[in-house]
């Protein structure tokens, strides 16, 4: 088990989609290992997808407060509501943004021995689910934002610093 380096805004492997599990190889164990430790190496951190340590498969690990979960090719199936709230990301350190999300959505996912499993989710750990969700379709919480704030003062950031952020926006109302 190790701790691995994050990905940072700037490298394009965060816009890129990520590949479904096809099988439950100890290489995936290894990685779905390593996101755990890496989520629980600094206080504070809620989510983990496995395109923010550099791989590209369909897998995410949540700790929102209720335990660890583990989602192998999770697909949101339903949601519903309306929460308005900040976001953080690990791969965009130093920012907060207000984000729009469905209130509670509902998630398919996989167990490390293949079976599905069904569960719904509400408020933050629904919020949670859709932003590491997003990571695995190559969107960052930027993406829905208009403004981007300090995580330290809350203040929002100026222009210029958030321009240089923000230019890694895209539309993600237009993609195919």
């Amino acid at each position: 088990m190790a701790e691995r380096s994050i990905v940072l805004l700037g490298n394009p492997i965060l816009r890129d989609r990520s590949r479904k599990v096809t099988s439950m190889t100890p290489q995936t164990e290894t990685i779905l290992q390593d996101m755990k430790h890496t989520l629980y190496a600094k206080k504070g951190r809620a989510g983990l997808s496995a395109v923010q340590i550099g791989v590209l498969q369909r897998l995410v690990v949540l700790d929102c407060g209720s335990g660890l979960v583990e989602l192998i090719n999770p697909e949101i199936v339903d949601m519903s509501g309306v929460q308005i709230g900040p976001e953080a990301c690990l791969s965009i350190p130093g920012v907060i943004g207000i984000v729009s999300r469905a209130r509670s959505v509902k998630v398919r996912t996989e167990t490390r021995s293949g079976e599905k499993h069904v569960f719904e989710a509400e408020d933050f750990f629904a919020r949670c689910l859709q932003h590491e969700l997003d990571h695995l379709e190559g969107i960052l919480f930027i993406d829905h934002v208009e403004a981007l704030y300090s995580a330290k003062t809350g203040k929002q950031l100026r222009p210029k610093d958030a321009n240089a952020i923000l230019a890694y926006r895209r539309d993600v109302y237009r993609q195919a």
